[in-house]
């Protein structure tokens, strides 16, 4: 018989590309894993430390933040870690001269369940980001340095410093105001550094003293501060001004250090200062980049922005660009949206980068006016501004015209206690609001066909909730805080579309239902 010639060996399946790539596994990087991640869109998430980093610069999430994080569901444990803040005391001279506490004032309400930030240690809010990112299978790749990048027309290139490499389709830079992502991209860092403007910070342990209070020491010469770091029996974070050597130059960070800065400010032994780690210097840093997207690359939190910690807006402005792309990047690489849409990314999150650098500036400026005074201290730096409560995107292409006595367009939505019309269950609106989909509200009897037409056009998209609507799925308002919150009269018809981030898309009355397909519609570039 003739030899028979072998078949050809198949050719190897080309390799699919990872849908998105997040570089950076800090508080910005999760929370867009986590978004991605529970909308079913497949998701690496690489960071190059060797094992998890133990920061706890950053004190916590502000109020907006914490609603961020209910609606990805890990609030709770947050709430059950971390602590409320607390009163602050200032010292002179070793003595106490006055005690404040400026969120005595703060109380929720019906539109506004957290009235205040959270005391969480970074590091604490990151294992919780990643034990829910977990659920979803997926888990930050360690050891996996970004080093090259390279942009095709389908997707993206990332060779790792082991010599491996990962194609995606998006890769968004979430990795430090030292982003070796944005530097690949040639993207401008503008903005400047105050070298004089310093700080030597650390995690310590400090027996003797009351951990119910943010201890701070503020002389002519230098301050120390003290806050209890929560979910520890001695631990604290210590700022202070750092020591200068003979030619004025600031001695780095250590533990004689600190315990030397500890004993001048306190006037307490040094010996109760037994332990420093994760020591740094921090210096003031006002930069910003002048774009967040080139191509198929993107940039979030530190990486496209960095400012004074006055206000603690740092890590709070990365979690909310996150929740601001996740949906936005899962509607492109589902098919559900044109990959303009990403361009909205920018021009909502800029602006508020810059205002952000703007109050952090002033913010500063107040404080270090106030702690030259006795009895002046960081409460200086805390305003109504930095609960993130009052930030929208109104200028936003995104936001319709249209608006209520209380709301516009691109303004965060509101929540407000009602029942479960079917069941008689209490709820909330930002129950109704949870998950990946858009939300539409219809106020008062006459949008229920609306409702019930939405649903059945965008039902992938959309779910409808009317508010003493008869709908099908409906909410009493028994005390009117829907109505309040919304600015809707009694009596008035309106509908309320709501985006996946919570932030009102359109406000449009009953007999204008159309406008609510026409948006979805354009969104989806079908219109």
């Amino acid at each position: 018989m003739p030899a028979t010639t072998p078949a050809p060996a198949p050719a190897p399946a080309p390799a699919i590309a990872t849908p998105v790539l997040i570089v950076g596994s800090g508080p910005t990087g999760l929370t867009l894993a986590c978004d991605l991640a529970r909308r079913s869109i497949g998701v690496r998430i690489i960071e190059k430390s060797a094992g998890f980093p133990r920061s706890s610069r950053a004190k916590g999430p502000n109020p907006r933040s914490l609603e961020v994080l209910e609606d990805l569901g890990v609030v709770d444990r947050v709430l059950a870690t971390g602590s409320g803040p607390l009163p602050m005391r200032k010292y002179r001279n070793g003595l106490p001269v006055a005690d404040t506490d400026p969120s005595a004032s703060s109380h929720p309400t019906p539109d506004t369940p957290y009235a205040h930030g959270r005391l969480i240690a970074q590091w604490q809010l990151e294992e919780i980001l990643r034990d829910r990112l977990a659920e979803y299978g997926v888990h930050v790749e360690l050891g996996s340095e970004a080093v090259g990048l390279s942009q095709g027309p389908e997707s993206v290139t990332v060779a790792l410093a082991d010599g491996r490499s990962v194609e995606a389709r998006y890769v968004v830079g979430c990795d430090g105001g030292h982003s070796p992502v944005r530097k690949m991209l040639g993207v401008p860092f503008e903005g400047k550094t105050a070298e004089e403007q310093s700080m030597v910070c650390g995690d310590v342990e400090v027996d003797g003293l009351d951990r119910s209070i943010w201890h701070q020491w503020f002389d002519e010469d230098g301050a120390v501060m003290l806050c209890p770091i929560p979910g520890t029996r001695r631990g604290w974070w210590f700022q202070a001004g750092p020591e200068r050597d003979a030619a004025g130059t600031p001695v780095p960070p250590s533990l004689e250090s600190f315990r030397r800065l500890f004993a001048k400010h306190t006037r307490l032994p040094a010996a109760r200062l037994t332990q420093a780690a994760l020591l740094s210097t921090y210096r003031v840093n006002e930069r910003m980049a002048d774009r967040y997207r080139v191509g198929r690359v993107l940039l979030a939190g530190d990486a496209a922005h960095v400012h004074s910690i006055a206000g603690g807006l740092g890590m709070n402005t990365g979690i909310q660009d996150a929740y601001n792309l996740g949906w936005k990047l899962a509607r492109v690489v589902e098919g559900r949206s044109d990959a303009r849409l990403l361009d909205t990314y920018e021009e909502e999150r800029l602006p508020v980068a810059s205002w952000t650098l703007d109050i952090t500036a002033e913010r500063l400026r107040t404080t270090l006016e106030a702690i030259k005074q006795p009895g002046g201290g960081l409460d200086s730096a805390v305003s109504g501004d930095t609960a993130g409560l009052g930030l929208g995107y109104p200028w936003s292409s995104l936001s319709a015209p249209g608006c209520t006595p209380r709301l516009r367009a691109g303004d965060r939505a509101p929540d407000a206690p009602c029942r479960d019309t079917a069941t008689g269950t209490p709820t909330r609106l930002f129950e109704a609001f949870a998950g990946p989909h858009f939300t539409l509200l219809g106020f008062g009897p006459d949008t229920a066909e609306a409702l019930r037409a939405t649903e059945a056009a965008y039902g992938d998209t959309v779910r409808a909730y009317g508010v003493d609507a008869g709908a099908p799925r409906d909410l009493t308002d028994d005390a009117g805080h829907a109505r309040a919150a919304y600015g809707v009269a009694p009596a008035t018809a309106l509908l309320v579309l709501v985006r996946p981030d919570n932030h009102v898309a359109l406000i449009a009355p009953a007999p204008e239902a159309g406008a609510v397909g026409d948006y979805l519609d354009r969104l989806a570039g079908t219109a």
